[in-house]
């Protein structure tokens, strides 16, 4: 039952992204990784067509059946998640907005249905909201990385990037205390990796770098800021520094992660940014990647 409504979380946060184009990461392949296994549930299969979506009258039909239940029963949770998909499949954003509030008030402890609340804000132009429901997860999780990453981002789309720094950096100073209080609650390593791609975002890429290799040094396992330093040395045409840094990372990535890396690896470095590499398969475009403002 949790593996079936992940998958619909999932699947829902990929029509937000595809409807809206907006996503979490500055470097979409590194960020992928904290989705993990998840992301392969999502991927279509070969015998998936077109026909297969829904279309626009038959979503439309749906969100009215679902308004009526609602009607009767405005804390249906199944009602809801139908209007909340139904709505987004038709590329309403804004009227995602009305179930997404209930269900994050209903789910409190599921901070999906509040990261999606906060992406559907920013992407109707209100980015004081999207903010504070940002803030609001990070009172009760602060190592939320999906918060983390979104309230960055949002904070760099806002030309503040000394903000979003000092956010990442906060967090990770007070890690050990929050740790204290909740074990494992805020994960060092993956703050880090978030903390690099604002430096790389920023061209600010010796206190990328600098920022990675501490990350690698504390976990010699994760793949994320070996990637992360490997794409700066490419970006800035060190070639030959980055080669061994994308096979060890793609050594280290989970099987669906090596293919992309060694496609990275291997493309020409026309000196675009690190911060426009392509985005892996589920994973929503960067910013910078798309035009501004969102719909």
């Amino acid at each position: 039952m949790t593996n079936k409504r992940n998958r619909w979380i999932i699947n829902v946060v990929l029509i937000l992204a595809v409807v809206a184009f907006v996503g979490f990461s500055l470097i979409p392949l590194i960020e992928a990784a904290f989705q993990g296994q998840q992301q392969t549930a999502t991927k279509p299969t070969p015998t998936q067509s077109a026909s297969a979506t829904p279309k626009k009258e038959e979503l439309e039909a749906q969100a009215k059946g679902y308004e009526l239940v609602l009607q009767r029963e405005p804390e249906n949770a199944t009602a809801l998640r139908g209007l909340l998909e139904a709505r987004l499949g038709l590329g309403d954003v804004k009227g995602a907005i009305a179930p997404l509030e209930k269900l994050a008030k209903l789910n409190p402890k599921e901070t999906e249905y509040a990261i999606l609340l906060a992406q559907a804000k920013q992407q109707t132009n209100d980015t004081e909201g999207a903010a504070q429901t940002y803030r609001e997860i990070l009172k009760t999780q602060p190592g939320d990385r999906n918060a983390l990453q979104g309230l960055s981002n949002l904070l760099l789309q806002q030309n503040r990037p000394e903000a979003a720094v000092g956010l990442l950096e906060d967090t990770i100073k007070t890690a050990p205390q929050a740790n204290k209080i909740q074990a494992g609650s805020v994960d060092v390593g993956s703050v880090q990796v978030i903390l690099g791609q604002v430096y790389a975002s920023q061209k600010r890429f010796d206190e990328a770098i600098a920022v990675f290799d501490e990350a690698a040094k504390s976990n010699k396992q994760d793949f994320r800021p070996i990637l992360g330093k490997a794409l700066i040395l490419k970006d800035q045409g060190k070639t030959e520094a980055a080669k061994p840094l994308f096979a060890s990372a793609a050594e280290l990535a989970p099987a669906q992660f090596k293919d992309q890396i060694n496609q990275l690896a291997s493309a020409p470095s026309p000196g675009a940014s690190p911060t426009s590499v392509p985005s892996p398969a589920g994973s929503a475009p960067s910013p910078s990647e798309t035009p501004v403002p969102k719909p």
